[in-house]
């Protein structure tokens, strides 16, 4: 099953391996068990401290599931399923970890995991053509290793398709907690840590107060633009830190790339991995899976991290990027995870010969009718403006399917559901007002972004759209602020822009520093350990 390029990549993996890891595979009949076992066989035989043992063990859930121990003791993580695809990282990084690679978490988050009393019994349902699950997958085994209190299965919906009819299941990731649904849709590791702490507010409340020394640049985001202002801070030899909530942002979540100069052809994933290294080659001190709450003015800005953690610095990169905008109609809360969807590459498999909807006539939009048009029955595009938005070569593509039908200027005024599922659209001719109502079981909805810059209400100038006002220097209202990529006033939202817009605003705040680093270093020795009370006497 696995290659031999594989199984060698496999075995320089286990040679760093410090404690034995055993797959333990529950008994019993199954008709792709076979193909389990010689799938987690052939993993142990690069390895004499990998094994397999297939036996009873209490909790799983059925002959395709195993479960992970390491140095003979319960791990709490399981899988149910053959963990390939996307999955096949989750399953490798969970081993290696397990047997002693140490976690990349925050050492903030690591301990509000561990301080968890209550028993906590994670289910992960995944689709292996999911991007967007091994995520979820890989932070909740994290959390398994950090605290005994916790158990996580992952489970392959493709092949549990009686407790995904049971649970009304129709798109991934979707995650339980002790029985009830606790996430749903893309979720990150630092959203998942957030809704904990709304459980358990207690975990939060012993935040470390250990602090890092003054920093030249904070940069918040870890997309193109945050990683660009990064590295080029960086390479002027000044202390940079760089907080996100995920490494990649955005372009994490892009399929296609074919528009970054240089590259005729890439993946979100691949692009993401790609800046993580090219990050990792200077001296940034890297904070992820954690949001910034709120921002102080002043010559010295304190941040203050969702983790409870304290940042002070001289200047602050804002690269936050955006989010994916909602309808806002009735009946799309309400039915997410349940034919409401974002992701058509994570749902668009829930939807094999059904009908559904794609709302949104811009590149997104037509990029997903494209790909759900290969799974579905009929895809239907809703356009609100009388044109589309899309570049000429996707329109021509989406033209030429037979099972692509494209409407525009019309707007969406509700989903309709039966029984917890979509069953229909409801949409006006706008130029008539004429009403409508199509038969469907999904709606993916592609409507563009809306900038993550909440945290900098009254801190900086901001448009009625909430994206962030610069100048041509990336400089904000606020001297020492700094802002590049989505998140800004910059029109025309690509990667290849968001770069040199981070590069950009990365030399600016340099140019700052060279002209004010006197001044600010005096104005924080003057703020002894409270630079709030100097920022409030500036």
């Amino acid at each position: 099953m696995l290659s031999k390029d594989i199984l060698q990549a496999l075995q320089g993996y286990a040679a760093n391996m410090q404690r034995p890891v055993t797959f333990v595979l529950q008994t019993g009949a199954h008709s792709k068990r076979d193909e389990l076992a010689q799938f987690l066989a052939e993993i142990a035989s690069v390895s004499d401290k990998i094994t397999l043992e297939e036996r009873d063990l209490p909790g799983l859930r059925s002959p395709l599931s195993f479960a992970l121990l390491a140095g003979g003791e319960d791990t709490g993580i399981r899988f149910s399923g053959i963990p390939s695809g996307h999955e096949f990282n989750s399953l490798v990084l969970a081993m290696l970890q397990a047997s002693g690679t140490p976690i990349k978490l925050d050492d903030s988050l690591q301990q509000m995991v561990g301080r968890i009393s209550e028993a906590l019994h994670f289910e992960v349902f995944v689709s292996l053509s999911c991007h967007n699950c091994p995520e979820v997958v890989q932070a909740l085994n994290q959390f398994a290793l950090l605290n005994p209190n916790i158990r996580t299965e992952m489970i392959d919906g493709g092949l549990f398709q009686d407790v995904i009819a049971e649970r009304d299941i129709q798109g991934v990731p979707i995650v339980y907690l002790n029985g009830e649904v606790f996430a749903n849709g893309k979720v990150t590791a630092a959203e998942l840590i957030d809704r904990l702490v709304e459980r358990y507010p207690q975990i939060a409340e012993s935040a470390p107060t250990a602090r890092l020394p003054l920093q030249d640049v904070v940069v918040v985001g870890g997309g193109p633009a945050g990683v660009s202002a990064a590295i080029y801070s960086a390479r002027k030899g000044l202390a940079v830190t760089l907080i996100t909530d995920r490494m990649g942002g955005q372009v994490k979540d892009t399929m296609g790339i074919e528009n970054l100069i240089s590259v005729p052809k890439t993946t979100g994933p691949a692009l993401t991995g790609a800046l993580q290294a090219h990050l990792n080659a200077y001296a940034v001190t890297v904070k992820e899976h954690l949001k910034v709450l709120n921002v102080t003015q002043g010559p010295i800005k304190r941040l203050t991290l969702s983790s409870g953690e304290q940042i002070d610095t001289k200047t602050l990169i804002v690269a936050t990027g955006a989010k994916w905008r909602e309808l806002g109609v009735p009946g799309e809360k309400e039915n997410i995870g349940n034919g409401v969807a974002y992701c058509p590459h994570c749902d668009g498999p829930f939807f094999k010969g059904k009908d559904v909807a794609v709302i949104g006539g811009g590149n997104s939009g037509i990029e997903a009718a494209l790909d759900l048009a290969g799974i579905v029955k009929s895809v239907t595009v809703f356009e609100f403006l009388p044109e589309l938005k899309a570049d000429k070569v996707l329109v021509d593509q989406a033209l030429a399917r037979d099972n692509i039908r494209i409407l525009k200027n019309v707007a969406t005024k509700a989903i309709k559901a039966e029984g917890g599922k979509v069953t229909a659209i409801e949409y006006v001719e706008r130029a008539t007002d004429t009403p409508h109502s199509l038969a469907l079981d999904g709606v993916f909805v592609q409507i563009g972004l809306v900038p993550n810059s909440d945290f900098l209400a009254d801190v900086v100038e901001r448009t009625r759209f909430g994206e962030v006002v610069i100048n041509e220097k990336g400089e904000t209202s606020e001297a020492g602020i700094y802002a590049c990529g989505d998140v800004t006033t910059v029109p025309y939202k690509q990667i290849v822009i968001a770069m040199g817009e981070g590069a950009k605003a990365a030399l600016a705040a340099f140019e700052y520093l060279l002209t004010r680093s006197t001044d600010l270093a005096a104005a924080y020795a003057a703020s002894g350990t409270d630079p709030l009370e100097q920022g409030k006497a500036a």
